[in-house]
């Protein structure tokens, strides 16, 4: 462990225990037996899509054996791997629209009812209820992603700011049916079809339109309706969030509607018995990825169920090695397969609600909105049954009460399909490893108790006073230079765990840069404290100052990945005040540590939105000459975006600054 880099000491702690007492490996161990990559691969000219291959191209072999060179394999990669992040996003989205279809023909309550006005004003809906528009909303929404590729999205020109939707038309961008949009990419990138690079990344930004109009936009709004607003408070972040005497269960995903039952029912008189009776002071979630960041955004108006966020991606290896962790529920990414071992190790059962997230040791249980309350109760007396287990400070010695409780804890197999002495030795290892019940006490020193949360387009308007104005004025006095957009993931390759990130982060701001984050980057950015007030001392004196005037951080924290949406919607508004188009604003966006191939297809919509996109790691194209120059020359004459690679944080704050100041001319500030 001494040779990973991680810019979070007190979680390399306690992974640090975990890894001596059981000997079990986890991602930064697996990162540097990794270390050494393929060069084909990095530059994305390797092909395998026919048996004529695996073709690896190189100057001494251009082409393939079919007569593809560089630039057809490295942007049919590319199309591919942004068709399927772009997919991952639609899945989510189509799935928000059903629950809020359902709820709405249910009539259950909508927690967001100002937030459905708002939808339902932008998407020229009326209704004689609630629950007519809501359904009505849903419908527009769904019949759009179904609609087939050469039927224009209708929702786009209504959700997109109106110059950059023009932009689109004139350069035929405006992308039809998200899902066929998805199809087409997926044939046309298949053996002997489309070599044009050109064509293929230019349908790389109508999937990254319809990704953020829809998976990023929409989807926020949706939930917002679903699941209420957020408010901006201040909250713990972090391990010290974990309670060992609570039942944990730990989330994972993108779907925060999956887990709206789950929670009213966490906060209901019957489970705070079978909690008492259990011997716990409560039933908790604990936020981990974005669908924990979602919940933290939503908090502060009052979630009673949810305990906080514990971090990010990498970070849930750290969470359930504090041996606190009672159950985990998985229904998206960003769930590494790596906590598999750890859950076996620690005999911590897995649930997954969906089956694109279904870990091959974990319990499937579908989501239906039609089964959730019976669903709800299946989780918690299966956590209920787990925190006993954890709580047991010794084990019976009867091999068959062994299996009866292995077996109340993960719903497996019978007794006769076990090697009974071998189950018996194994478990009585775990608990002789385990200190009256729990392994290893959640570092208390771990993350902030005052990270910023609940900001979106709508709180942040309204802690201004009604208007952006006053923000537009900071920005136009010098007294914030600009906006940085820092989004996305967090990977270990970029410099290890959240280390460009918030190197990066610091640098922006000690520049006068505002900063909003929204992703994994979140967790990192609040785990290290820069999403605290006190992180004003790490900004330049302008911005200092006006962060301690106005009792705020730095660094403002729109929640989870979907989030970056709701920065589009701010760009946007701002944009109308001064009465220009997005690409004019002082405002730069940077996936430092971009991870899944959901990050490019957010790369692919901020480009199509006109924005300079900085990328600490180079994207699998660089083998391909006509991508280079089309993503970072040819598309400031496109959309006004451009991208800028640079693998080092000096660099690229120097770049971001300077790109700034260049926005800042063009508007004669």
């Amino acid at each position: 462990m001494a040779d990973k880099k991680v810019i979070c000491s007190d979680a390399d702690k306690v992974l640090e225990q975990f890894v001596k007492e059981l000997s079990t490996e986890t991602s930064h161990h697996r990162m540097k037996i990794q270390e050494n990559k393929c060069g084909y691969g990095l530059q994305g000219v390797c092909c395998r899509l026919c048996s004529n291959g695996p073709c690896r191209i190189s100057p001494a072999r251009p082409k393939g054996v079919c007569g593809a060179d560089a630039d057809t394999i490295a942007v049919r990669n590319f199309l591919r791997s942004v068709a399927a992040g772009s997919g991952c996003y639609i899945h989510v989205v189509e799935n928000a629209a059903k629950q809020l279809a359902k709820a709405a023909a249910g009539r259950e309550p909508l927690k967001g009812r100002a937030a459905l006005e708002r939808l339902a004003g932008i998407l020229d809906v009326s209704g004689y209820n609630d629950w007519d528009k809501a359904a009505k909303i849903a419908d527009l929404v769904l019949k759009d992603l179904h609609g087939p590729m050469d039927e224009k999205m209708a929702l786009v020109e209504k959700i997109g700011y109106p110059m950059r939707v023009q932009a689109w038309k004139k350069l035929g961008l405006l992308p039809g049916g998200a899902k066929d949009e998805i199809f087409n990419a997926v044939v046309k990138t298949s053996t002997n079809l489309n070599s044009d690079p050109v064509n293929m990344l230019l349908q790389c930004l109508r999937l990254g339109i319809s990704t953020g109009v829809y998976g990023l936009v929409l989807a926020n709004l949706i939930n917002d309706i679903l699941m209420g607003e957020g408010e901006i408070g201040f909250e713990p972040v972090g391990l010290r969030v974990i309670d060992p005497d609570c039942v944990n269960i730990m989330i994972t995903g993108h779907q925060h509607s999956f887990f709206g039952d789950l929670e009213k029912h966490l906060a209901s008189p019957e489970v705070k018995k079978q909690a008492e009776a259990a011997g716990a002071k409560a039933v908790k979630l604990v936020g981990c990825t974005c669908v924990g960041q979602d919940m933290q955004l939503r908090k502060a108006s009052g979630n009673e169920a949810f305990c906080g966020h514990a971090g990010n991606n990498y970070t849930s290896e750290a969470a359930l090695a504090t041996g606190c962790i009672d159950l985990i529920l998985s229904e998206f990414n960003c769930t590494i397969p790596g906590i598999e071992p750890i859950c076996d190790e620690l005999a911590i059962p897995q649930i997954c609600l969906d089956d694109v997230a279904k870990k091959e040791n974990a319990e499937y249980v579908p989501y239906t909105y039609e089964e959730k309350s019976r669903i709800s109760r299946m989780i918690v007396d299966k956590a209920l049954e787990a925190y006993a287990f954890r709580k047991s400070a010794c084990l019976s010695h009867d091999p068959q009460e062994l299996l009866c409780r292995l077996s109340s804890c993960f719903g497996q197999m019978a007794a006769d399909q076990v090697d009974v002495a071998a189950l018996e030795t194994a478990l009585t290892q775990l608990v002789s490893s385990q200190k009256g019940g729990k392994r290893i006490n959640p570092m208390a020193s771990h993350g902030f108790t005052d990270a910023i949360t609940g900001v979106t387009e709508v709180t942040l308007k309204q802690f201004l006073g009604g208007s952006y104005a006053p923000l537009i004025e900071l920005i136009k006095a010098g007294k914030i230079k600009g906006i940085a957009g820092v989004v996305g993931c967090s990977n270990l390759r970029a410099k290890g765990h959240d280390v460009y990130t918030v190197e990066l982060t610091k640098k922006l701001i000690s520049k006068n840069i505002l900063v909003l984050a929204a992703g994994c980057t979140c967790g990192g950015l609040e785990n290290c404290g820069l999403m605290s007030p006190a992180a004003a001392e790490l900004a330049g004196d302008e911005l200092k100052a006006v962060c301690k005037s106005l009792g705020i951080p730095p660094v403002l924290n729109f929640g989870p990945c979907l989030a970056i949406g709701r920065m589009e919607l701010v760009a946007g508004e701002m944009a109308h005040a001064l009465g220009i188009d997005i690409p004019q604003l002082p405002i730069v966006i940077s996936a430092p540590q971009w991870l899944e191939e959901q990050a490019l297809a957010d790369g692919a919509f901020a480009l199509a939105m006109g924005f300079t996109l900085h990328l600490g790691l180079a994207p699998f194209v660089t083998g391909s000459p006509v991508a280079l120059d089309v993503l970072t020359n040819q598309m400031k004459d496109m959309t006004g975006g451009c991208l800028i690679v640079d693998t080092d944080i000096d660099a690229s704050a120097e770049a971001l600054e300077t790109v700034i100041m260049e926005k800042r001319r063009g508007l004669g500030l």
